[in-house]
């Protein structure tokens, strides 16, 4: 089964966030996660899924018409054979995203195509997973790749401020994002957050003229915030 990724859903829809918002995407979604942020909306991508070969997944996605793909989860980078399907998209000529926590090694020891564009969530403290960062993966970044801040309270705007400023991250990536956190009721696993107003972090980014790109997620604002395969 060497050739072969856990997948929890393949589904063709609007990208939501990054520097790619509102284009057309397909979007793949892996299964299994080892982080529980008291946010997250996949919750039911943490455990199952239906294991399907690198090959049979090629197909399904490089049958719509569709230029751009994400790679995300759960946690993809978990599965290492993840960079195999990367490397092929690659290869078929689509343009390759792959969003991760940054907790595992974005290089894959070496294995990740350079033509992938990692958009690399690092937790702040209030995500209740902060202690998860891997910093090596700062070296790890290139040009072309994005950064991204989910904030939940002015203490987690602060801490991404530090954050931005010590690694010089705007020098390091291609776009360096802040999202306000959406309202998330609990799960089975997760806590829950009841969300922050766009208006704030949009108030202390004016304010302190910060060169951030501040998204929202726009896909919940399409459909329900609950709805599944979009």
């Amino acid at each position: 089964m060497a050739d072969t990724l856990r997948i929890n859903e393949v589904f063709h829809s609007i990208q939501g966030e990054s520097t790619r918002a509102g284009c057309r995407c397909v979007f793949i979604r892996l299964a299994g996660c080892h982080l529980r942020c008291v946010y997250c909306d996949t919750e039911y991508a943490f455990k199952g899924g239906e294991t399907r070969s690198i090959d049979e997944l090629l197909d399904e996605v490089l049958a719509i018409d569709c230029e751009l793909v994400e790679i995300t989860g759960g946690e993809p980078l978990l599965q290492t054979r993840v960079f195999d399907l990367m490397r092929r998209l690659c290869e078929a000529g689509r343009t390759v995203l792959v969003e991760t926590s940054g907790a595992c090694d974005i290089d894959g020891d070496g294995a990740c195509d350079e033509r992938v564009i990692r958009i690399v969530d690092l937790k702040t403290p209030d995500s209740g997973e902060c202690d998860r960062n891997d910093w090596t993966n700062i070296d790890r970044l290139r040009s072309h790749d994005e950064i991204k801040f989910v904030v939940c309270s002015r203490g987690d705007y602060e801490w991404a401020r530090g954050v931005i400023a010590e690694h010089r991250l705007q020098d390091r990536v291609a776009s360096v994002l802040m999202s306000p956190v959406h309202a998330q009721p609990a799960g089975d696993e997760i806590r829950g957050h009841p969300g922050l107003h766009p208006r704030a972090l949009a108030e202390w980014i004016l304010e302190d003229k910060l060169d951030v790109r501040m998204q929202s997620q726009l896909h919940k604002l399409i459909w329900d915030p609950q709805t599944r395969g979009v």
